[in-house]
């Protein structure tokens, strides 16, 4: 765990404007109702330029469901986040391939999202980019998000214990 004894967890996608930082968002969620303190939620992209807000749509459907994403500003991924991160949720393979290009010593903290906690495999079910969608897709992709950080938030918050 870092030194400031937060468990760091890094969500990453390819623009860091709609997949991860709904995925951020919730995450914290997640963590504030189960009231888990020592934990660092954030996000990267391995496509983006830094200061990029959440779009438009994302922004929306967070805030439907009580999450405040406005000030979320994008963040190119670094192989410093990388190191730094003790638990790495990547939205797609490729994000998972660019991660452990990084740092070859990630593969084992690196994970896609929906294979989580299985060891990653480029065959794992991906979240799709809503990027350029209508405001139903995003929609449809906040509660598959929903629905798998809930489900995985358990073996999270073990790994977070066995940490600390």
């Amino acid at each position: 765990m870092s030194s400031d004894n937060k468990y760091k967890i890094l969500i990453v996608c390819t623009g860091n404007t709609c997949r991860s930082p709904m995925a951020e968002g919730i995450a914290k969620k997640i963590a504030a109702e189960r009231n888990i303190v020592n934990l660092e939620i954030y996000s990267a992209g391995i496509g983006t330029i830094d200061g990029q807000p959440a779009t438009d749509y994302a922004i929306e459907v967070s805030r439907h469901w009580d999450i405040d994403i406005s000030h979320h500003r994008s963040a190119v991924l670094t192989d410093q986040m990388v190191q730094e991160a003790d638990l790495i949720l990547a939205m797609a393979a490729e994000h998972v391939e660019r991660i452990i290009t990084l740092d070859r010593h990630a593969r084992d903290k690196t994970y896609l999202l929906k294979g989580f906690p299985n060891t990653y495999n480029p065959g794992q079910e991906r979240i799709d980019d809503p990027i350029g969608r209508d405001l139903q897709q995003y929609n449809q992709t906040f509660l598959e998000l929903d629905e798998v950080l809930r489900r995985i938030f358990p073996q999270i918050i073990e790994r977070i214990k066995a940490k600390g």
